[in-house]
């Protein structure tokens, strides 16, 4: 039997991202794909004036805004993101996420080796 890394997705199929997540009024929605101690993937949908407070990650994030607009936080520096637009958010850097208008995104996170986090 093969090991499925990924869940809550299908797989051997072409798939919208965006409708895999909904909107829910006044609610951030998140639907994780993999977590594990190399890599967190998590499709995201946020209902306009939403937020996620500043905090750090151990790993190097990558967000993909999949639909709608935000606002993006990163070491205090506010970068605007639309459509189609990605950001990587350092390691160790607080940042933050705030939807503009109602807004997805696909956060894929890449953790550091357990050797890596001793050096």
């Amino acid at each position: 039997m093969r090991t499925k890394y990924l869940k809550n997705i299908e797989s051997d199929q072409a798939l919208e991202l965006t409708k895999l997540v909904e909107y829910q009024p006044g609610q951030v929605i998140s639907r994780t794909l993999v977590q594990n101690g190399a890599v967190g993937i998590t499709l995201f949908s946020f209902d306009q004036g939403e937020e996620i407070s500043t905090h750090a990650s151990d790993g190097d994030a990558i967000l993909s805004v999949l639909e709608g607009d935000a606002r993006i936080t990163i070491g205090g520096k506010i970068h605007m993101l639309s459509q189609g637009q990605t950001i990587v958010m350092p390691a160790g850097i607080p940042h933050a996420v705030a939807a503009e208008s109602q807004f997805k995104m696909l956060l894929t996170v890449v953790f550091p080796l357990p050797e890596a986090k001793k050096a």
